[in-house]
């Protein structure tokens, strides 16, 4: 039996280190926790995260109406029930403003892959959703796109939504990408930000297999993506409005070696064209000794 008292401390104490953590200023935020097929826990409206206690936790149906709690649900709950709806794995739900992924949401700039290996591991390709108004069902439908193949997404000029088995896991996948949003900013600062190859990507791809992370770039639909390039979301990069401005792409990497034409793979980095001249270089110089 669940223990919904101690649901709603859990919930609280996540307010807390989102508030504490500047994700959410004023009564900015919402988490959720689904204790049901039909009811999910939501905290209200105009209220400070960081000040939450158990009594100011309200419950609401799947359809959004409010059947419980003194102080009424947040206004932005359609977004997570439709998450939940989208995905039955899915127990909890919570979006903030960290402020430097949500510099990401406004600039529109796609969050580079295949630099950092924990990012690798717990995140893969984050998407950038088309911008609605928040609140109503037209804001919830645009996580649909994404939310089978992520557990965080960028809202565009708006924040952060990222969801979990518990509302601790939940909350981990922003507090991992803000942290990251970061690190980009001041690799970028410095002047360079450097890519991991396509073997150490890939080395990535494979212990997340292992330790049971879900990534679409390890199923059948994207093996021959370029791993390292954001192909998962990318043909909804223009109904969004996304494209790299501040960060250059990663050098090409296919998830498949190139092909000699006579079954042998060519080396990393090298075309045919470079082979047949590296070829004909070598010879020539041989007949020269």
């Amino acid at each position: 039996m669940q223990n919904i008292h101690k649901i709603k401390q859990d919930m609280c104490d996540i307010g807390r280190r989102i508030y504490n953590r500047q994700f959410a200023a004023a009564n900015d935020g919402n988490i959720t926790v689904r204790i049901s097929d039909n009811e999910v826990l939501c905290t209200p409206t105009l209220h400070c995260k960081g000040f939450l206690t158990p009594e100011d936790i309200s419950t609401v149906d799947m359809t959004g109406k409010q059947i419980a709690g003194r102080k009424k649900r947040s206004s932005e709950a359609l977004l997570h029930l439709e998450i939940y709806k989208q995905r039955e794995d899915i127990r909890s739900v919570v979006h903030c403003h960290p402020p430097h992924a949500t510099a990401f949401a406004i600039a529109r700039e796609p969050i580079p892959q295949c630099i950092l290996p924990e990012v690798e591991v717990f995140l893969g390709d984050v998407p950038i959703t088309k911008y609605e108004t928040p609140g109503g069902q037209a804001f919830a439908d645009t996580i649909i796109p994404f939310v089978a193949k992520t557990n965080v997404m960028i809202l565009a000029n708006h924040g952060t939504v990222s969801y979990g088995e518990t509302v601790e896991q939940a909350y981990w996948w922003t507090e991992i990408l803000d942290s990251y949003c970061r690190m980009l900013m001041l690799a970028k600062q410095l002047g360079n930000v450097s890519y991991l190859d396509q073997q150490k990507s890939k080395e990535l791809l494979d212990l997340k297999d292992q330790w049971g992370y879900k990534d679409p770039r390890n199923t059948k639909e994207y093996e021959d993506c370029d791993i390292c390039a954001n192909d998962i979301f990318r043909d909804s990069w223009k109904e969004s409005g996304v494209e790299r401005r501040a960060f250059t792409p990663p050098p090409a990497m296919p998830a498949k070696p190139a092909s000699s034409g006579n079954g042998q793979a060519m080396p990393d980095g090298i075309n045919e064209e470079q082979l047949v001249k590296l070829i004909t270089d070598e010879v020539m110089r041989q007949m020269k000794a």
